[in-house]
């Protein structure tokens, strides 16, 4: 039985009805009501749960309602800048007090308000300052999401007269960033987008990972010792290797961007060859890990699921215990791409292979330890896996505090290895696979008394 590695490397809403509430009570209240329904919320038609307010007996408290929705990976932001033109005329003294409330859609058709601009006093011609707002805040990434826009008179009593509205969506809106967009919303009052500007946020990893060549990067060179990659990657590697017969293996890398052309890429051969990208054991993984860094730009998201079905794909392939494979990935970033690599985590608990994860650098690694699946079985879509295949852990959990690199990757390696066997062992007991025969006992040969080798003499100098 060959056992084959793997190796690769990284480069809900809520909304609250009655606004009298205190704040900290129903923040507390969403976290502690969340944590203990989160199964009926998940679970319920258009992930929605509402429920009236108690605590204050013969008095009714209001409603709350609760939507989860799944939130993309978008992280633009956008500056808006409104005005307003002829506006209708709500007071009897004076004139309007203008402002806007813009209101995403959910996906089950009701609207949320993500944001409210200023007050502009006594103007029928509203100039509102500019604004800026995730893109995820504002339709949830989906750049063809309605967005819906009130405009209001303000009044102190709260009791707000309504003006009109109208309809828009973040793709037409980024194309007015070269001229202005007007929206009709009564027949003579007129609101027009004066600018929009897209910006894309920065993340902390996108700090701390930075330039391979620069100190505060983790995926840093240094001339005198191995990154937390190359600590990983060596401490695992170098038992795993042992039971590769041929000791060669397919390195893969993902999250960067591809010269010539810079394509982003979640699945590069790391030796730049993707007709042939396997390296000459652990020595050579590290080496075409160096040289890979030289010559693609690290660049985000983290997605998982394209390298785990590239594993899946060969371990489906050879299902009669006579290969096993063991998928070993290291990662400095959330998973952004969770739905999916859940998904190909459950195609892939019925065949031969587990999957290390490795997390290294100072990041939350929240969804790395749901996929581990020790306190609760993953599941996609109704469907569990048949068996925990992953095993995940954080490298700095291992790091001796002392400085002593040996000492931090026979930590880490004890640690990344325990549930390898266990693993193994259920593939093959669930398909009542045997071990194969074992090779015959060594029989010493007898030579006879007088055999060459037995009466020779050694010449001495």
């Amino acid at each position: 039985m060959m056992t084959q590695l793997f190796v690769l490397c990284c480069f809900g809403r809520t909304e609250v009805i009655d606004n009298t509430l205190n704040p900290d009570f129903v923040r507390k209240f969403i976290l502690d009501y969340f944590f203990e329904e989160r199964q009926n919320l998940l679970g319920s038609l258009g992930s929605r749960l509402e429920k009236p307010l108690i605590g204050i007996p013969g008095k009714k408290c209001g409603t709350i309602i609760v939507r989860a929705e799944e939130l993309s990976n978008c992280r633009e932001s956008v500056m808006l800048q409104f005005c307003g033109n002829k506006l209708d005329k709500k007071d009897f003294f004076g004139k309007s007090d203008p402002f806007l409330v813009f209101y995403r859609s959910n996906e089950d058709g009701s609207y949320t308000i993500c944001h409210k601009t200023e007050v502009v006093k006594n103007t029928l011609d509203p100039v509102w300052q500019a604004f800026k707002i995730p893109v995820r805040a504002l339709c949830n990434g989906d750049y063809d999401r309605s967005i819906k826009v009130e405009v209001y008179d303000w009044d102190r009593d709260g009791g707000h007269d309504f003006i009109g509205e109208f309809s828009t969506s973040y793709r037409e809106m980024s194309r007015s960033q070269s001229q202005f967009h007007i929206y009709e919303v009564t027949n003579s009052f007129l609101v027009t987008l004066l600018s929009c500007l897209v910006d894309t946020e920065l993340s902390f990893l996108d700090y701390i990972r930075g330039n391979p060549s620069q100190p505060t990067s983790l995926h840093y060179m240094s001339p005198y010792q191995l990154n937390d990659y190359a600590m990983a990657l060596r401490a695992v590697g170098e038992i795993i290797q042992d039971y590769d017969s041929d000791k060669l293996f397919p390195a893969l890398g993902f999250g960067a961007k591809l010269p010539p052309d810079g394509r982003v890429s979640h699945e590069f051969p790391l030796n730049g060859n993707p007709q042939n990208p396997y390296c000459n054991g652990i020595d050579g993984v590290l080496e075409a890990y160096y040289q890979s860094l030289k010559s693609v730009r690290l660049y985000g998201p983290t997605h998982f699921s394209p390298v785990i079905n590239h594993v899946a794909r060969y371990a489906s392939a050879v299902t009669d215990g006579s290969q096993y494979f063991i998928l070993l990935i290291i990662s400095d970033g959330v998973i952004t791409d969770m739905a999916q690599t859940k998904e190909s985590i459950v195609n892939a608990a019925s065949l031969p292979m587990s999957i290390i994860i490795v997390g290294v650098g100072p990041a939350e690694f929240d969804e790395m330890i749901e996929l581990d699946g020790d306190e609760e079985r993953i599941s996609s879509q109704g469907r569990y896996a048949e068996r925990d295949i992953v095993q995940f852990v954080p490298f700095r959990d291992y790091i001796d505090r002392r400085g002593n690199h040996i000492l931090s990757m026979a930590r880490l390696a004890k640690e990344v290895l325990a549930e390898i066997p266990d693993q193994f062992l259920s593939y093959m007991r669930t398909r009542g696979i045997k071990p194969g025969p074992l090779p015959p006992p060594y029989t010493p040969c007898v030579l006879p008394a007088n055999h060459p080798l037995l009466t020779r003499r050694v010449s001495r100098i």
